[in-house]
């Protein structure tokens, strides 16, 4: 049996072996919480791309408001449309209101709509100040790297083959996604020709289930490798409000949703607060000894 970490993104930089006893060390804590130890025999894998992301980022003509503010120059249109989309649709879930999006646009003349970066930029803000743990950096890096992860094909492809050589060809592996790592999971685990054999992929502050990102990856199917899927998030997850249920992810058979975990990290994204609960550990623990 082998177990595959899949992580996610501003990973950039890290020793990839002690990221990877972070995650082990984290979901050995939410096995011990259930009076339960990781099996001995399982291999486990944390196929690294972050380096290889960043190095995308940099070299991609996509400026971040940031640059564009303290640079000048045109922003992206198709970038801007995509990020617009997911502002939009991560203000509405979190329950930031208009008025609080105008008043922190203040009396700016040029018109609100997803072709303003101000006015996107705004909506950003408003969910900085309302909601815990996000700041409107991290929430538009976090949509650059999404964005060009699902939309650029050669980006894709090579992070895609990182993860896939974590898979075995033979013999079962049991894997486990966090954030950006989610969707690259899914589009390996659909993609790939091999016959893989996946008793459990499970997911962690899944960002999928949110519109742009889930219109970049149609027709949403389930990933036929895998036997089982298991999706885990905070409620207060920014990242995770929305489930991969039938209104937000409609596939067959059906992905199971499990929104009680009280994630500890000031993000409540954080992947230590998704490992040590004991829910989740208990789940994996299950899936790697069958």
């Amino acid at each position: 049996m082998k177990l595959v970490f899949i992580h996610g993104r501003s990973q950039q930089g890290r020793d990839p072996d002690i990221l990877k006893r972070e995650w082990l060390d984290a979901l050995q804590k939410g096995m011990q919480r259930v009076a339960l130890s990781m099996p001995a025999d399982v291999e486990v894998s944390l196929p690294f791309y972050g380096d290889r992301l960043d190095a995308f980022a940099r070299e991609a003509e996509v400026p971040l408001t940031e640059d564009l503010r303290t640079k000048g120059g045109e922003p992206d249109m198709d970038f801007l449309t995509f990020q617009a989309e997911l502002a939009e649709a991560l203000r509405e879930r979190a329950g930031v209101t208009d008025d609080q999006v105008n008043a922190v646009y203040g009396d700016n003349p040029r018109p609100k709509g997803p072709q303003n970066w101000e006015w996107v930029q705004a909506i950003f803000r408003a969910i900085d100040s309302h909601v815990p743990g996000f700041s409107s950096d991290m929430l538009e890096v976090f949509t650059r790297d999404v964005y060009l992860y699902t939309t650029r094909s050669g980006v894709q492809t090579a992070i895609n083959g990182i993860v896939a050589t974590a898979l075995p060809d033979a013999g079962p592996a049991v894997v486990v996604a966090h954030s950006l790592g989610t969707v690259v999971g899914y589009s390996v685990l659909r993609q790939d020709t091999r016959h893989l054999n996946v008793p459990l992929y499970l997911t962690l502050g899944c960002p999928l289930g949110v519109r742009p990102i889930r219109n970049q990856l149609r027709p949403l199917t389930f990933p036929a490798p895998a036997a089982a899927w298991y999706n885990a998030y905070d409620d207060r997850d920014l990242v995770a409000l929305y489930p991969l249920d039938d209104r937000h992810f409609p596939v067959t058979p059906a992905v199971t949703n499990y929104a009680q975990i009280d994630n500890h990290t000031a993000s409540r994204h954080g992947i230590a607060g998704y490992l040590d609960d004991p829910e989740v550990a208990a789940k994996i623990h299950q899936a790697l000894t069958g």
